[in-house]
């Protein structure tokens, strides 16, 4: 069993920085590959970024390459993301979620999931 708790979210300007932090509670984290999942109001979720279990790998959403930046730390059982330029279009609540299954890159959904963490960018 896999838990997931996301940290880091708050208010921010468009164009200011936040980084999100998802810490696991596992026993071997780099079984898994992560991800990044985000559900803005009234609309579906939606995948963001995802980082393969060794961290060689990266996969990003077109609406986020170049300004968001997936990591981990499988030394601290934790994965990041690291989000630059926001705008008020990114505002939503934000899902890490883990994955046990091969590397795909682009992710529909996961095996596990946090409750997420709400990301509000005023304009």
């Amino acid at each position: 069993q896999v838990q997931l708790v996301e940290s880091g979210g708050g208010l921010v300007q468009a164009g200011g920085s936040l980084r999100l932090s998802c810490a696991a509670s596992v026993r071997t984290f780099s079984n898994y590959n992560m991800g990044w999942f985000r559900q803005a109001p009234g609309k579906e979720r939606e995948f963001v970024a995802a980082i393969s279990w060794s961290g060689g790998s990266t996969y990003y959403a077109d609406s986020v390459k170049g300004r968001f930046t997936i990591s981990r730390d499988n030394a601290q059982n934790t994965a990041y993301l690291w989000m630059n330029s926001l705008k008020p279009e990114d505002t939503a609540v934000y899902y890490c979620a883990a994955d046990s299954g091969v590397w795909l890159g682009r992710y529909y959904g996961m095996d596990y999931w946090g409750k997420g963490t709400l990301v509000t960018v005023s304009s």
